[in-house]
């Protein structure tokens, strides 16, 4: 899909991939297209493994948060290495009990590694994905690319912002909001 070894940077297209998913959560039989919904921001969420400790805390708050980036016009996609079978005992295991419980975006299963090892997320090692976010624009160009170790969990209300600020197509200055003046340059 991704022929070029050097990982996806900001400014260039993402190629459409697809990915087995849990968008259909019984039948497990729709994949995931990245670029299905034509104008829409797209926010992809890596992470290393189900049923962990971290992911928990922030898939559920990105899930918590949905609307958020609903009203906005962006998807929101969490991927890993592991299958979409284990995808779906982890949402189907409750909250209380490790699990995601209910989950309003889907999950892709990243098990060729494809998609990991084109946005520069996956450890070769370990076989897993390092905690990568990174959004896209409408027209499929990367805009934005945050990788870091596994062991931090990312900010909805920053990821949020991120997208805000790239769509207004202005320069934005630190802490910049929803609302507040942007730059012009001089």
């Amino acid at each position: 899909m991704h022929a070029d070894p050097r990982p996806l940077r900001v400014g260039q297209t993402v190629p459409d991939f697809v990915l087995p998913s849990t968008r259909s959560i019984d039948t497990l039989d729709k994949p995931l297209r990245f670029f299905e919904h034509p104008n829409r921001w797209l926010v992809l969420l890596f992470y290393p493994r189900d049923f962990t400790f971290v992911c928990p805390t922030e898939l559920t708050a990105f899930s918590d948060r949905a609307d958020a980036f609903t009203a906005i016009d962006a998807d929101l996609v969490g991927i890993s290495t592991d299958s979409e079978f284990c995808h779906r005992a982890w949402i189907q295991t409750p909250r209380d009990k490790g699990g995601l419980g209910e989950l309003r975006y889907p999950l892709a299963a990243d098990t060729k590694f494809e998609a990991s090892r084109a946005f520069g997320t996956f450890v070769e090692e370990e076989g897993l994905s390092l905690r990568g976010t990174f959004i896209i624009d409408p027209a499929r160009v990367l805009r934005a690319s945050i990788i870091h170790d596994n062991a931090v969990g990312r900010s909805v209300d920053e990821v949020l912002r991120m997208v805000q600020a790239l769509q207004t197509g202005e320069l934005c200055p630190v802490d910049w909001r929803p609302g507040k003046p942007t730059l012009s340059p001089r």
